[in-house]
């Protein structure tokens, strides 16, 4: 009996040893580094910048301040592509929008992907009445308009070049710009934010990738995803081409997947009814983000790459589950109206949001979107924390794709 309890503990003991011994899963560590307040500080960081409208001063000069953040966290090779971009006077045609799904895809109503909207809605539209700002200062903020005509346009990344693979890539992404006469907090401040998180923690010292990731922070989306267009057009035929030639150096190295990040932080649910003084029934959006909230994965169905991406939003749903600390995801497959449109037919591509960008985002389940409400102060950590949940599932799914590993 003695021999058998002796047998017991040493066993045990090994197994004490080999637990204290075994490394630690680098994945789970650089999840830690994620912290609410300093998302919360990224966040805030933007809105100095008011909506960051594109072709306005304020946009600039949030490039620049995003520029210098990006160099801070040790991502120094950060670059700009530069791109013409018209902005058609007033009465006059719209500018031409990217390639995507015009009809639906899938049989939805227009400009859904495929999706069908359904249940209580809320109209959506575009403020574009500085006067509906009660901020003063706010308002004098976003009080320039972007140019009428043709003028230069910037979108800004870095890129942290892989150990083995670095002719590979993965492509993180967000806009920068914003609309509607308020901070453009979380439309998309919260997905900016995140990008930027991100890019912190890869450029950590002792950090290595098998693979590259490129951080971008896309500007023209919310005039028809131009910035992301331009850089498909300009650097889609050169992926994976060494440069200089024997040099290990490529300018762009071959796209493997793109992941891009709008509105991160809002799913308060659909709308309700509520009888106004009138006593005319209204719907208005629940006051606090629902029990059920989760951050949605979607791709694109009727896509050249919808297999491929189907795989990597299940990737990353799996990665969710292992990783996330609070809020689970979904995957969806309408995908649609986001900068990851215009690389969907090229390489598997996924969008994170708060919501299906269809059937919820289209039916008004977020009554602060491109509207003068859009302002830090009216998200709580809540839904802040929606947020950054997204960015425990990126960081993770990416960095198991990517062959992450942490050197002492």
């Amino acid at each position: 009996m003695k021999a058998v309890l002796g047998l017991s503990l040493a066993l045990a003991l090994t197994a004490q040893t080999a637990c204290a011994q075994a490394p630690a899963d680098p994945i789970a560590v650089l999840v830690k580094q994620l912290e609410l307040d300093k998302y919360k500080a990224t966040i805030k960081g933007l809105t100095q910048f008011g909506d960051r409208r594109q072709g306005t001063a304020r946009n600039r000069q949030a490039l620049d301040w995003i520029e210098a953040q990006l160099k801070s966290y040790g991502c120094s090779n950060t670059e700009r592509l530069q791109y013409q971009f018209t902005q058609p006077a007033p009465g006059e045609p719209a500018p031409k929008r990217a390639p995507g799904i015009a009809s639906g895809g899938a049989g939805g109503p227009p400009g859904q992907g495929g999706s069908t909207l359904f249940g209580n809605r809320i109209p959506t539209g575009v403020n574009t009445d500085p006067l509906r700002q009660p901020d003063e200062r706010l308002r004098a903020l976003n009080a320039e308009q972007t140019p009428v005509g043709t003028s230069l346009r910037e979108n800004v990344y870095c890129t942290k070049v892989g150990s083995t693979h670095p002719e590979e890539m993965y492509l993180v992404s967000a806009h920068m710009d914003g609309i509607g006469f308020g901070e453009a907090a979380n439309d998309d401040g919260s997905g900016t934010a995140l990008v930027m998180e991100l890019a912190r923690i890869f450029s950590m010292p002792g950090v290595e990738t098998d693979r590259s990731i490129r951080f971008v922070l896309w500007n023209n989306e919310e005039t028809g995803l131009n910035g992301a267009a331009a850089y498909v057009e300009q650097r889609k035929d050169l992926q994976g081409i060494e440069s200089p030639k024997g040099s290990g150096k490529y300018p762009e190295p071959r796209w493997l997947g793109m992941i891009q990040h709008d509105m991160m932080m809002y799913d308060h649910g659909m709308p309700i009814p509520k009888v106004d003084a009138d006593g005319k029934t209204i719907y208005v959006s629940p006051p606090e983000q629902r029990l059920e909230a989760d951050v949605n994965i979607e791709y694109q169905s009727v896509s050249k790459q919808a297999d491929g991406s189907a795989r990597l939003a299940w990737a990353f749903r799996a990665a969710n589950d292992k990783y996330a600390t609070h809020y689970p995801a979904a995957v969806g497959f309408h995908m649609t109206n986001t900068d990851s449109t215009p690389f969907m037919d090229l390489v598997p591509s996924i969008s994170l949001r708060e919501n299906e960008r269809g059937q919820q985002i289209g039916a008004g389940w977020n009554p602060n979107w491109h509207q003068p409400t859009d302002v830090y102060a009216n998200y709580s950590d809540k839904d802040f924390l929606l947020g950054l949940n997204a960015a425990q599932t990126t960081l993770a799914g990416v960095a198991q794709l990517a062959g992450v590993r942490i050197k002492k």
